[in-house]
């Protein structure tokens, strides 16, 4: 082959790849710079973050649930049916 051919080979791969990294670049960076302000606390609805429209409405910032708390209307493991059976056994 010829040495310019070589040289436009080489010179066109090293554009490709760098122009790949640079968007790969501007593009993790965007969303690592934007991921990082939604985990911004929320100050009752007056954050430029708004996590529901409840909070929206509102103004007061979410309460969540303890993790302790039952979820729903009844605890699922203290269901009649589990307690009879564990009361056999």
């Amino acid at each position: 082959m010829n040495a310019d051919a070589i040289q436009i080979a080489l010179g066109t791969l090293q554009g490709i790849l760098s122009s790949t990294g640079f968007v790969l670049f501007l593009f993790i960076g965007f969303c690592v710079l934007a991921g990082f302000t939604k985990t911004r606390k929320t100050a009752g609805g007056a954050a430029s973050v708004i996590k529901s429209l409840d909070e929206r409405i509102s103004l007061q910032p979410m309460v969540y649930f303890a993790p302790s708390a039952p979820h729903g209307p009844a605890d699922q493991l203290k269901s009649p049916e589990l307690l009879e059976a564990a009361a056999r056994k």
